[in-house]
Parts: C-alpha cells; structure tokens; sequence
C-alpha cells in the first residue's frame, strides 16, 4: 500500500474531515512532504473504507446537498501508528527535471546556464519566503504533545531544504562566472561583483578554483 494510505490515516487520526478537506490538507498542511491528486484521494478513501481502516457518516448541509465525513476506526488507527512507529529507510531521491538539464548544460553558453540558475533561485527563494511566512505564525514553539509541534518540525525541514537550495544555486551561478568572465572587462563584471558580494571565498586565480565560501546570506 502506498503512503498515501498513511498520509489519510494520520490526517484522520487527528480530526475527522471530508474529502474536499482531505484533498486541502494534503495540498496545504502537509508542506510539501507528500503530494497526491485529487483523482487518487477519493480511490484511496474508497479502498480503505471497503478495507475498514476509515469509515464515513453521511451529513446534510443545508437542504438537499449531502457530504460524506471520514473518521478513521480503531483497526485503522492501530494501522497507522504501526506504520509510524517503524524505522524508515532512506527514501531515493525524487525526479528533478531542472537537475538533469543542469546535468547536460555544457551544451549551452555561460550567459544561458546562468539564466536557468536564476530563473531557479527566483523560484526557490520566493518559496523560501512563503515559508517563513508560514513558520513566523507560531509565537512560540509549540508543546511536544501537540500536533503543530510536528507541523513545527516539518515546517523548519522544508525552511533548511530551500535555504540549502538557494545556497547551492548561487554557489553554481558563481562558479561559472568566475571561471568564464573576467572582473574588470567582460560586460558580465558587474553581474559577478553583484552575486560575489552574497559570499565569503577564497578564489585561486591560477588554479581558477574555489576553496572555501559561505554564504552571506540568503
């Protein structure tokens, strides 16, 4: 079964929800840690509800139009405290298309691979930002028996993974300046000496090679 089956389980472990909240929370609450279409969510419901790990009662609103609202049962709920309780391995890493087309960008000029890297850091630092909108909601950091202590955690997580994105796709675009443009001539010099001012390095001219940087922030 795959962790959709958990990521249902655990989000009716917490409250009851119907399946357009069910669809929103996967979409929203879970921060990106598991994605899944509104096209597989009502199957799952469907199979884990034949399976009795959720059940559903039928609700009027208003005076005709009818809901169905899930809550999960004590077989589902041992299901899934089973599942997570377990020690998961290393989980491969997902498919990234922008990685591969960096992988084969030594087909395209300097200028052009720069612009990708930007396009990308544009994208992950607005990301990045959204996340620190999210994460300054909590006043506090919360009790570790509540569930937004979790939420917490997952939270600071995904805030890490794009820092350390951002990080490395400005290291990349530095790279490629450094080694192919010059400083006082090529009408990329103020470019470099604007993303240079982002890091802390030592750079070997006559190796053309970059010992040591930090980021200056991101």
């Amino acid at each position: 079964m795959g962790t959709l089956k958990y990521a249902i389980l655990g989000l009716l472990n917490r409250q009851e929800m119907t399946g357009y909240e069910l669809t929103k929370a996967i979409e929203h609450s879970l921060l990106g840690s598991w994605r899944a279409k509104h096209s597989q969510i009502y199957p799952e419901l469907k199979s884990l509800t034949q399976k009795g790990l959720v059940k559903y009662e039928v609700e009027i609103s208003g005076t005709v139009l009818e809901k169905k609202v899930y809550s999960i049962t004590e077989e589902g709920r041992s299901d899934f405290l089973h599942w997570e309780s377990k020690k998961l391995p290393l989980q491969p890493n997902t498919k990234d298309e922008f990685r591969l087309q960096l992988y084969f960008s030594s087909c395209l000029p300097p200028e052009k691979r720069i612009e990708l890297l930007e396009h990308q850091l544009a994208l992950h630092q607005a990301k990045l930002q959204k996340l620190k909108r999210i994460i300054q909601k909590f006043d506090s950091i919360p009790p570790t028996e509540e569930p937004y202590f979790s939420d917490y955690l997952v939270l600071g997580g995904a805030v890490v993974r794009e820092e350390t994105s951002c990080h490395w796709l400005k290291t990349c675009s530095l790279q490629i300046c450094i080694i192919h443009f010059k400083f006082s001539s090529h009408p990329f010099s103020e470019y470099l000496r604007k993303i240079s001012n982002l890091f802390r390095f030592h750079f070997c001219s006559s190796k053309r090679q970059i010992f040591y940087m930090t980021p200056c922030h991101i």
